[in-house]
């Protein structure tokens, strides 16, 4: 499985407490994680193997406003950024490093705020 660039590729919840999460996730669907230490936790891929991990559990102190926060893909994060800006959106936070790669939070118009990942 490959990432689609500018596809819906990752969705981050936010979890309060991050081992009942994931023992409830696992019971009520079935779903497994890779560990990144005590306030992260990356849902795995239904597919298996080698696929991309397709969301990931984040402690927090509640859940972040506005429901889960969905990552796009991109295969040239500098120029996702632009586009944003140039479509009348606002880059809020980065590009900055993270395991796996790079990463950027921006708003919409409308003020949804969501993130654009890339692994270069």
């Amino acid at each position: 499985m490959t990432h689609r660039h500018h596809g819906i590729d990752y969705v981050e919840l936010t979890v309060t407490d991050l081992d009942r999460a994931k023992r409830f996730y696992t019971e009520a669907f079935g779903w497994s994680f890779n560990d990144y230490g005590p306030q992260y936790a990356g849902i795995r891929n239904p597919a298996g193997g080698q696929a991309p991990e397709v969301g990931g559990l984040a402690l927090g102190e509640r859940p972040r406003p506005g429901g889960p926060f969905v990552l796009l893909y991109s295969t040239d994060l500098d120029a996702s950024a632009e586009a944003v800006r140039e479509a009348g959106g606002e880059v809020v936070d980065g590009p900055y490093a993270f395991p796996g790669g790079r990463r950027f939070h921006f708003t919409d118009p409308s003020g949804n705020e969501l993130g654009v990942w890339s692994e270069r």
